[in-house]
């Protein structure tokens, strides 16, 4: 059978830029913890039982290098570190697409702006209502302001009126994060949606 050609690994090769964690000769500490579900795959290579557990930082680096692979500290904060022998490559790979899965549940929230004036008719508000009923059903927040023009302003207490009234029509499926405010010309609130989106 063909001998395996012997490669080296280069044990003080820079940790890329984006990646912090420490690999192989960057790991300075004299005793490591070492974790990982290929523990029977190093006791194999290596000849001799290894189990999770504090050993010094040299031998774990001498069985990652007799496997040709590396040293990657996973929790530098932990006494002692936290270390697990693999490739550091698939290591960063890992890494990433597990970011990419957690970025992708994380549903970014939708805010939809509802805008009113100090003299909506009903006709108008019953319309608006029924579309930010919608938007909060689909799991949005709706931003609903009254904007004031000009000398409209001496109405904020119609456009404060007008907002509490938004708020009740839509109590079954909202809830505001605050009382309406006014903030320069607009009397603003932001209402939550109180159950998931429908799919």
């Amino acid at each position: 059978m063909a001998k395996r050609p012997f490669f080296k690994r280069d044990f003080s090769r820079q940790v890329p830029q984006e990646a912090q964690n420490r690999i192989n000769d960057q790991i300075r500490v004299p005793e490591v913890r070492l974790v990982g579900e290929n523990l029977e795959v190093v006791s194999n290579a290596v000849g001799q039982e290894v189990a999770a557990g504090v050993y010094p930082t040299r031998k774990v680096r001498e069985w990652a290098e007799r496997m040709e692979l590396d040293v990657v500290e996973i929790s530098p904060n932990a006494v002692p570190p936290v270390v697990r022998i693999t490739d550091y490559n698939k290591f960063l790979y890992d890494k990433r697409k597990k970011d990419k899965e957690l970025k992708a549940k994380t549903a970014k929230t939708v805010l939809k702006e509802i805008r009113f004036g100090p003299n909506t008719d009903d006709h108008d508000f019953e319309f608006k209502s029924r579309h930010a009923r919608e938007f909060l059903e689909e799991g949005a927040k709706v931003k609903a302001y009254v904007q004031f023009k000009g000398r409209a302003i001496v109405f904020k207490d119609r456009g404060e009126l007008l907002l509490l009234k938004f708020l009740k029509e839509l109590e079954d499926v909202g809830a505001p994060e605050a009382l309406p405010k006014l903030e320069g010309r607009r009397m603003i609130v932001i209402v939550t949606p109180k159950k998931a989106p429908k799919k």
